[in-house]
């Protein structure tokens, strides 16, 4: 079977970027009115911008009419010299007219600059802002949003929504002014110069409208497939290069070139129709332009044989006619990038219009002197409301207590743990630390009283140094070292180039398995948390660093009430009361070996997992 993707927006491509098919918003007009008002705080900014660019292109459409004055001073001196009737060429007059030539372009050059940098600072400000905003929007969505949407979405907010939102405001802005400038004033000059001329002129651009709309029927399907097959070989890529390991080890190479071979095929064939099709505007214009340049020639030397217009006014008119077209083409493209900038502010601004987390209380309490106990009271949630996970789930766990759940797969041991965290809240029920609910706490001063050790170790591009010490920057390299001893850390840290200093790339993928986890281990430590998660944290490591893990971990929980979360039974035999849960209930709690003795639930697991260990 195909397999079919969603098409990405991966930007536009070839020459003709306004012809070619882009996102639409579903609100245009509220989406840009959104933008307005956004914007709107840099209006004193974008009003000089406008009144530059206007200055900038008035000047530049005045040049050809100072130009052909120039050439009508030639015309007239070489006729001058012709007839020798003595009066020769006048170079004072003529060279009057260039230096207010090059003054007016230098002018018109320095506005286009000064507008330039404007433009450039106010969009930058805006992306600025809006990453500013998305990043802070990241923080105060509830865990709950992420559960629907994928990192990479969030990821192109920040990153592809900004960014088409910022190079396309910073070219439509000032395009619009400066097209619709040159548009009207190159209008006024060629009805000024002779308006017969204007009106043969003007008679071009309906042709050429006509032809340009058929091409653009043809050609928009193309570029729509060629973006939704670029999306294809993307995500092929994306998905053969980041499994590459499991695509040679199941000899999957082969596979993969052919399916590669097919999407590129499509593309391929997608790309050259849409790039010819879209090559075919050009010449099409080039042609019926050329066909008006030799109606308004032989029109020119008409009324200049007659005297009505000069061979100065000839030129300036053709010069005029050559530019007139490409402020037309502008206008068109704007309205395509007008909808990529809509398309792309929607989605900034659903995003940031998401509903937050629930408002941390107003009245805080301190949690300095927490002991540890937790009470778990009737507890119920579901993800969803219609589809409920935890049904009613009631224990106490008194401080310093080590508190094992174990479980099938689904039965809901870590949600109590993110519910514990308060990554989301409660549909029924409560739980309290100390005897005092979790909401009479502020979600960062709640979570600074919990240490968690994963079975998915994260690190980041820095030093083990800081790696360890990220949930506690203040702290010395002393106490850094005490807390990688404590988590059995420090002996292969020592053995590694450049020890503690030694730069962790991406995926730590330069340590092994076992030595992230005992480097998550130390900086549990070295935050000295209340209460201690532990889930799964050895269970895709070798028995010898198990060993390790094992007695870096038991260091850990002295003192400290604890959670863990374990499928391998037999590392938590010591564990003060071991909660047995099934479809978000607790079916059996005890000891190891209370919970034996029943020969119920816990005792069939256990034996099931010896028996699967004896066959082994």
């Amino acid at each position: 079977m195909e397999n079919k993707r969603p098409p990405r927006n991966n930007g536009p491509h070839g020459s003709m970027r306004g012809m070619m098919a882009t996102d639409r918003a579903k609100d245009f007009k509220g989406t840009i009115k959104k933008l307005i008002r956004y914007i709107s705080r840099y209006k004193v900014s974008l009003i000089v911008v406008i009144i530059f660019a206007i200055l900038s292109t008035i000047f530049s459409i005045v040049g050809p009419k100072i130009m052909g004055n120039a050439i009508q001073e030639i015309y007239v001196g070489l006729m001058n010299i012709i007839t020798n009737n003595g009066l020769g060429m006048n170079y004072d007059a003529i060279a009057e007219i260039l230096l207010t030539l090059v003054a007016l372009y230098a002018a018109s050059a320095a506005f286009s600059y000064i507008q330039g940098f404007l433009m450039a600072g106010v969009t930058n400000k805006i992306s600025y802002q809006l990453r500013k905003e998305i990043e802070a929007k990241i923080h105060k969505l509830p865990i709950g949003f992420y559960d629907k949407k994928s990192h990479g979405d969030v990821l192109s907010h920040i990153t592809n929504d900004v960014d088409a939102i910022s190079n396309n405001l910073n070219s439509s802005i000032t395009q619009v002014i400066t097209s619709l400038t040159t548009v009207i004033g190159i209008l006024y000059m060629m009805f000024s110069i002779s308006w017969q001329m204007a009106v043969v002129a003007l008679f071009v651009l309906p042709v050429s409208m006509l032809f340009i709309t058929q091409v653009v029927k043809v050609s928009q399907k193309y570029f729509t497939a060629q973006q939704n097959y670029l999306g294809d070989v993307n995500g092929h890529i994306e998905e053969m290069y980041g499994a590459h390991l499991i695509v040679k080890a199941y000899n999957g190479e082969e596979k993969s070139t052919k399916e590669f071979a097919r999407l590129n095929s499509q593309l391929y064939n997608a790309g050259w129709k849409a790039q010819f099709m879209s090559g075919l505007m050009m010449p099409i214009m080039s042609f019926i332009g050329n066909v008006g340049y030799v109606i308004v020639c032989v029109l020119g030397g008409y009324y200049a044989a007659r005297g009505v217009i000069t061979v100065g006014n000839i030129q300036s008119f053709i010069t005029y006619m050559r530019n007139f077209t490409q402020p037309l083409t502008q206008v068109a493209n704007i309205s395509n990038i007008f909808q990529q900038v809509a398309a792309a502010s929607e989605r900034v601004f659903e995003f940031l219009e998401e509903p937050e987390e629930e408002p941390d209380t107003e009245y805080p309490l301190p949690v300095d002197d927490i002991k540890g106990q937790v009470i778990f009271a009737h507890v119920k949630f579901g993800y969803n409301p219609d589809k409920i996970v935890i049904n009613d789930f009631t224990a106490v766990v008194e401080p310093g207590q080590k508190v094992a759940i174990v479980g099938p797969t689904g039965a809901g041991k870590t949600t109590i743990i993110k519910l514990l965290m308060r990554f989301y809240d409660l549909n029924e029920g409560a739980i309290c630390v100390d005897g005092l609910d979790l909401k009479q706490f502020t979600r960062n001063d709640l979570r600074s009283l919990f240490g968690m050790v994963l079975q998915d170790t994260w690190s980041y591009n820095a030093s083990i140094k800081d790696n360890i010490r990220y949930g506690k920057p203040d702290a010395t390299d002393e106490e850094v070292i005490e807390a990688a001893k404590m988590a059995q850390a420090d002996h292969f840290i020592r053995t590694l180039p450049g020890g503690y200093d030694m730069i962790l790339n991406e995926e730590a993928s330069n340590i092994s398995q076992g030595q992230k986890q005992l480097l998550t281990i130390a900086r549990a430590v070295l935050t000295d948390p209340k209460i201690l998660i532990l889930d799964e944290a050895t269970s895709s490591v070798d028995t010898r660093t198990e060993i390790l893990i094992q007695k870096a971990m038991d260091n850990l929980m002295v003192g400290r009430t604890s959670f863990i979360i374990a499928h391998r039974l037999s590392t938590i035999k010591n564990a003060d009361m071991i909660l047995c849960m099934d479809h978000g209930d607790i079916v059996e709690k005890g000891t190891h070996e209370e919970l034996l003795a029943k020969g119920g639930f816990y005792a069939k697991l256990y034996n099931s997992q010896f028996e699967e260990g004896e066959e082994e």
